[in-house]
């Protein structure tokens, strides 16, 4: 991860410098239109996982190769319907509503359509994922995402060699390595896994069950897709290409910490649906609070001194920074560190299969960022409105989730705000205070960064193991790297 975080920025800085802030911003954007389609595979992502690992907790392999079947079968009839809703819909919105230069619009064009492509790739290739994260086999990622990443040099290279527009080229190439990727986990999961056998199946009763979740499931990702690509599409009505990629530029910083939590989610998240289906409910509860105090921790490493930094940060990484780009990153950081700690929830709530009223009160909370965010807009306020809005809707949003975990799951809402809410409060406080001291005091420069980055590292580690974790916690982690010291000394 720390290698693929590298790469990721490193090719955003050599994209971004290759293609020019316009380009860049029209990339973005444009592949958001098609983008906004994916609440059609979230809502399908979500199902897949949660049947295969609840058929795996539950040891019904029968079942879990049928389910697949009847996902194979659902995708094929989702990519049909997602190609025609870009070639008619998207398209239209394309040529008549986005603010495109004129100069640019065939390579706009040609983005589009390949994004369509490689966005239909991406969505067959999702049961595969699902079957490989319930069987937990995590280390198949690691290999094909270092490959993944060797990749995206090779197209940054490629970029600055060759003398075609270099945004089609840049959309071409981005298509051939989604290919690539998504047969090699074909490949894998056929050949690994006996569940994973391609074959007609049609078992309605099954199928129901699957649309009855997934219905339910939907609006929830509708209601990502409005908070996040609405909201990319609506700076491009009120503003420029710029600020879309200004706001990409963000979302690529936090995407690259948020690395860390995601892959240690995916590793849990199988976890957790498996103990519901066997009935474990008390150590479910236990893991739920573990890996939600664990997901803020890993964001927290590198949140506070990007947070504290950020100017530098950016000036170093990037030859041109956009403007509204450094609050952006800040704000989207304070986001996600806010919306870290409730990814158990929402497994441990999905596990339950109800999810009808979870979806409408906290997926209609989200919706809410879009037209709340236009109404600001229209006053006249700046782009950045649209992050502080995603920022109290992420806490209205926490608290509907604590409810719905003290209904569905006896949760203790006092215990879980005495055990995760305050000790990380804590934490964060307290990690954060002597680097923010350092930045006040130091001026401007590698000396000040490189003291900051020391010391909130030092200090996030320490109050963490000290303050942040449980005695069990600890004596687990001291029995690990007394292991693997001693395995290293032999």
């Amino acid at each position: 991860m720390l290698l693929i975080m590298g790469v990721s920025l490193f090719t955003v800085r050599i994209v971004l410098k290759t293609l020019g802030a316009e380009d860049y911003g029209i990339n973005n954007v444009v592949g958001g239109i098609v983008a906004m389609l994916g609440f059609f595979t979230s809502t399908m992502t979500s199902a897949s996982q949660r049947f295969f690992a609840f058929e795996l907790g539950r040891k019904n392999y029968e079942n879990l190769s049928r389910y697949f079947q009847l996902m194979l079968l659902l995708y094929v009839g989702l990519g049909f319907i997602v190609f025609i809703l870009s070639e008619t819909i998207g398209l239209w919105f394309l040529k008549t509503q986005m603010v495109i230069p004129v100069n640019r619009m065939n390579a706009a064009m040609w983005v589009f359509h390949l994004s369509i492509v490689s966005f239909i790739i991406n969505m067959f290739v999702i049961p595969y994922n699902s079957m490989i994260i319930a069987y937990e086999k995590m280390n198949i990622y690691a290999y094909v995402s270092i490959l993944e990443a060797i990749f995206k040099l090779l197209i940054v290279y490629l970029l600055l060699i060759v003398n075609s527009d270099k945004l089609i080229v840049y959309a071409v190439l981005m298509v051939v390595v989604t290919l690539v990727i998504s047969l090699i986990y074909i490949s894998y999961c056929t050949f690994k896994f006996q569940v994973c056998k391609p074959a007609f199946y049609w078992n309605k009763k099954m199928f129901v069950k699957l649309i009855n979740y997934s219905g339910w499931s939907l609006f929830g990702a509708l209601s990502g897709m409005v908070r996040n690509q609405g909201i990319n599409i609506l700076l491009n009505i009120f503003f420029n290409p710029i600020v879309n990629a200004a706001r990409a530029i963000a979302f690529q910083v936090n995407n690259s910490i948020n690395l860390f939590v995601t892959n240690f989610y995916q590793a849990v998240r199988p976890q957790i649906t498996k103990q519901y289906a066997a009935g474990e409910h008390q150590e479910m509860m236990k893991l739920v609070f573990r890996s939600s105090k664990f997901c803020y921790y890993l964001i927290l490493f590198f949140a506070i001194p990007l947070l504290i930094e950020t100017p530098y940060v950016l000036s170093i990484w990037l030859t041109d920074v956009p403007k509204h780009t450094i609050l952006f990153t800040r704000l989207v950081i304070v986001t996600s560190m806010i919306e870290s700690i409730s990814y158990p929830f929402m497994t441990a709530i999905s596990a339950t299969g109800k999810i009808k009223w979870f979806q409408i009160i906290t997926g209609g909370l989200l919706i809410l960022n879009l037209p709340v965010s236009y109404l600001f807009l229209k006053l006249g306020y700046p782009p950045e409105i649209t992050m502080y809005v995603a920022i109290c809707i992420a806490l209205l949003s926490q608290v509907s989730r604590m409810f719905f975990m003290s209904s569905m799951h006896k949760m203790s809402i006092t215990k879980y705000l005495k055990d995760i809410l305050l000790v990380i409060l804590f934490i964060s406080v307290a990690s954060g205070f002597m680097p923010f001291i350092i930045n006040k005091f130091m001026d401007f420069g590698f000396s000040r960064f490189l003291f900051v980055l020391v010391t909130s590292l030092f200090s996030t580690v320490i109050t963490v193991y000290l303050i942040g974790l449980t005695v069990s916690e600890r004596r687990s982690i001291n029995f690990f790297i007394k292991g693997k010291f001693q395995k290293s000394t032999k």
